[in-house]
């Protein structure tokens, strides 16, 4: 099974989509059912989300991962967060993704659950020297308008340079509803010497709450296109769900005709959403899809 940095090397612009096991209630069972859902398409990876909400369930990650590859024959990325690991906890993650096969991780710090401290792997760019050192394929975080707790966009690429140097492989960004925010974080990390492949995270919004949500989580800026359909249709939660996927599907058709070295949709554990982003992308001739 090829590690995603060949698929990088040998693809223009892959597709790729996110699955999670939300606080550990996404059974193996169901992640078989919603990553073969995503796997009608063709996507180059799919990556598998860790602990959501402290769940600690990273476990479920490198059983949805390595099943992924096993039973649907598509890479995988399995996350590992570090903010709250103990060496022994992630000595023993790294021997069971090892051991199911997985080859490539999405290095991230994660958040701490109320009453943690942070452990000495206080940064992603603490933890990806021993993921390199065991031998994995490693991915990182990107954040085009700056995580939610750095204000500082030189600060913000010296972060992403940091990761780079520390070995990473590859970069996925954090969501974005403009994409001229994505474009001047491209130029501002190729213009800083990141050379590393930097895929482009989507996410269709779905609801108002789910919008909210994720401004104040990610700090994610809303162009004034997104107000007005939020506006328009804020009464009808089928209309605004379809208005939103209609919207990504643009945001990713705009970023494949720029060139971008890949994108990465964040499907919500929705195979429909995997189909219509997908059907997009190839009705516009891109992607390789």
């Amino acid at each position: 099974m090829r590690n995603v940095k060949d698929i990088f090397q040998s693809r223009a612009c892959p597709v790729s989509f996110e699955i999670f096991p939300p606080k550990g209630e996404l059974t193996l069972e169901a992640a078989r059912e919603v990553a073969g859902g995503i796997a009608r398409v063709a996507p180059d990876f799919i990556s598998v989300t860790y602990s959501a909400g402290g769940s600690g369930n990273g476990q479920a990650t490198t059983a949805i991962a390595a099943m992924i590859q096993d039973e649907l024959g598509i890479p995988s990325v399995a996350h590992l967060t570090c903010v709250s690991a103990t060496d022994a906890s992630l000595e023993a993650a790294v021997a069971d993704m090892r051991a199911r096969g997985v080859t490539t991780v999405l290095a991230l710090r994660g958040d701490l659950t109320e009453g943690q401290e942070p452990s000495r792997f206080r940064y992603a760019a603490d933890l990806i020297p021993l993921l390199k050192d065991a031998g994995f394929c490693v991915g990182a975080a990107a954040y085009p308008e700056g995580h939610i707790t750095c204000e500082d966009d030189a600060l913000n690429i010296e972060h992403l340079k940091a990761k780079q140097d520390a070995g990473a492989d590859f970069f996925v960004t954090q969501l974005a509803f403009d994409n001229e925010c994505i474009y001047r974080f491209l130029d501002a990390a190729d213009a800083a010497g990141v050379t590393a492949p930097i895929t482009c995270g989507i996410m269709p919004f779905m609801s108002k709450s789910q919008i909210s949500r994720m401004v104040f989580l990610c700090g994610a800026s809303l162009p004034s296109p997104v107000i007005k359909l939020l506006a328009k249709h804020e009464d009808d939660p089928a209309a605004l769900r379809q208005a939103g996927v209609e919207y990504a599907c643009r945001q990713l058709v705009d970023l494949a005709a720029h060139g971008v070295a890949g994108v990465h949709v964040y499907s919500m554990n929705h195979p429909d959403i995997a189909e219509s982003t997908t059907r997009a992308l190839r009705q516009a001739g891109f992607c390789g899809a």
